[in-house]
C-alpha cells in the first residue's frame, strides 16, 4: 500500500508540473487576448476566462471517455488554436503597413466577444490538458472498485488535482503576463506561436488517434516528440523574450 502511495504522490507532482507549464500557456493566451481592452475590463475579462478554464477542465474529466474516443473533438481545438495563431502572425504583419486598419480592427473586439474568444481558447486548452493528464494517469495502478467519467476514481482524483493546481497557478500567471506583454509589445507574436505550436501538439495527437492511424500511436507520447516539443517551446519564449528586449533598447535609444 506504502508503495501505491508513493507512486500516486510521484505522479501527482509531474502533473502539477505539467499542468503548470499548460496553465503558462492558457495563461499568455488569455493575457494577449484582454490586453487592448481598457484596464478595468482587463481584469474582468481575466476572471471569466479563469472561471471558464475551472469549468471546461472540470467537464472534461467527466468526459475523458469522449474525448479520448472521438478524434474529432481533438482536430476541433487543434484547428482553433492554429487558426487564432495564423489570424494573429498574418494581422501584425498588415500592420506594419497600415496601423490604422488594425487599430480599427481591434477595436471592434468589444468586451463579450474577447470573453467568447477567450473561452474558445480555453476549451482548447482544457482538451489539450486532459489528454496530457490521462496519458500519465492512466499508469496508475487502481484504487477502489469505481469509476468516475470513465476512469478509476483514484487515477480521477489524481488529475482533479494536478488540474485545480494548475487553474490557480493560471490566476496568477494571467495577470503577471499582462504586465509583462505591456512592458515587451513583441512578445504578442511569441506568444501566439506558442499557441499554434500547442495546436501543433493537439494536431499530433488527433493524426495519432486509433481510429485514423496517420502516424504511430505511441508517437505523441514518445521522448522523441516530447523533447521536441519542449525544445521548440522553450525556443519559441526565448526568441521572443531577446527579440523584447531589443526592441526596448532601441526604444529608449
Amino acid at each position: 500500500m506504502e508503495a501505491i502511495i508513493l507512486e500516486y504522490a510521484w505522479v501527482l507532482v509531474v502533473l502539477i508540473v505539467l499542468e503548470g507549464l499548460l496553465a503558462a500557456d492558457n495563461a499568455v493566451v488569455m493575457a494577449v487576448m484582454v490586453k487592448h481592452l481598457p484596464k478595468h475590463q482587463q481584469q474582468k475579462a481575466l476572471l471569466y476566462g479563469l472561471v471558464g478554464a475551472f469549468v471546461f477542465r472540470f467537464a472534461a474529466l467527466f468526459l475523458i471517455t469522449t474525448l479520448v474516443n472521438f478524434w474529432q473533438i481533438q482536430a476541433l481545438g487543434a484547428a482553433y488554436l492554429l487558426i487564432m495563431s495564423t489570424k494573429h502572425i498574418y494581422d501584425s504583419r498588415k500592420a506594419a503597413q497600415n496601423p490604422e486598419e488594425v487599430h480599427e480592427s481591434k477595436k471592434q473586439s468589444g468586451f463579450w466577444m474577447t470573453v467568447l474568444k477567450v473561452e474558445f481558447a480555453d476549451i482548447a486548452f482544457a482538451i489539450d490538458s486532459i489528454l496530457a493528464a490521462v496519458a500519465i494517469a492512466v499508469t496508475l495502478p487502481h484504487i477502489g472498485n469505481f469509476d468516475v467519467g470513465g476512469i478509476n476514481a483514484g487515477q480521477f482524483a489524481v488529475m482533479f488535482l494536478g488540474g485545480i493546481i494548475g487553474v490557480i497557478m493560471m490566476r496568477f500567471a494571467a495577470r503577471w503576463f499582462v504586465k509583462i506583454l505591456d512592458q515587451f509589445p513583441s512578445l504578442e507574436t511569441a506568444a501566439f506561436l506558442i499557441v499554434g505550436w500547442v495546436g501543433v501538439k493537439l494536431a499530433v495527437l488527433t493524426l495519432a488517434h486509433e481510429n485514423l492511424g496517420i502516424i504511430p500511436h505511441d508517437f505523441p507520447h514518445s521522448t522523441v516528440w516530447k523533447v521536441i516539443f519542449w525544445t521548440v517551446l522553450i525556443g519559441i519564449a526565448l526568441g521572443g523574450y531577446l527579440v523584447g528586449v531589443k526592441n526596448q533598447r532601441k526604444n529608449v535609444e
